[in-house]
């Protein structure tokens, strides 16, 4: 049984002060590779739970690959404050082109950009190879492994975790369901799409 929260709070009592921004133990994301799911916890009480997409080419840190790493890591930089919904992104910035949801043909970055930094070996590298939480055109293929590397979402998701969430917050990605991470929190109506949240569970 995997416990991130206490794990990853143990792990950084114990982790060398390398960290850019410190990391704030009181917000975290969980994101099940397995599920195709993110969860927001704060203060050891769930949020919300949305559908994701991570990398369509596997798991790991390697240069060169298109994959989504694993383990512990952090959200080092927030951007698109204010961008509108659909906002194009081109090495991070705002391009001034907005696409509406599955957009044909195209693939950007868009809405919101939360970027992650590893803290561990096994993903190190996750910040140099621009890993983010971000927005898509492409949302008729969230909830299945669809990108290239970076974990998309709903733009109406991504504005709404960017909102709540701050530099800083830990992020846990596991190869494991949900119910296996944090079986306290998972329960089969609070995973439902149709989930009576004050945040909304999709």
């Amino acid at each position: 049984m995997l416990r991130p929260l206490a794990v990853l709070l143990s792990f950084i009592s114990t982790a060398p002060a390398f960290a850019v921004t410190p990391v704030d133990t009181s917000s975290q994301l969980i994101i099940s590779v397995r599920d195709q799911k993110l969860m927001l916890v704060q203060n050891g009480g769930k949020v919300a739970t949305y559908p994701v997409s991570t990398s369509m080419f596997g798991l790991g840190d390697y240069w060169g690959r298109m994959t989504t790493p694993l383990g512990y890591l952090a959200v080092e930089k927030k951007i698109g404050d204010n961008a509108p919904t659909g906002a194009v992104f081109h090495k991070r910035r705002f391009t001034g082109e907005v696409l509406q949801p599955n957009a044909p043909g195209r693939d950007p970055v868009t809405t919101r950009i939360i970027w992650l930094r590893g803290l561990e070996a096994q993903n190190s590298n996750a910040f140099s190879r621009d890993i983010y939480i971000h927005g898509t055109p492409e949302e008729r293929r969230i909830g299945t492994a669809a990108s290239y590397g970076c974990i998309r979402m709903r733009s109406s998701d991504i504005i709404q975790l960017y909102d709540i969430v701050g530099t800083g917050a830990a992020v846990t990605i596991v190869n494991a369901p949900l119910a296996a991470a944090v079986p306290s929190l998972v329960s089969a109506h609070s995973m439902a799409d149709t989930n009576p949240a004050p945040f909304v569970m999709r």
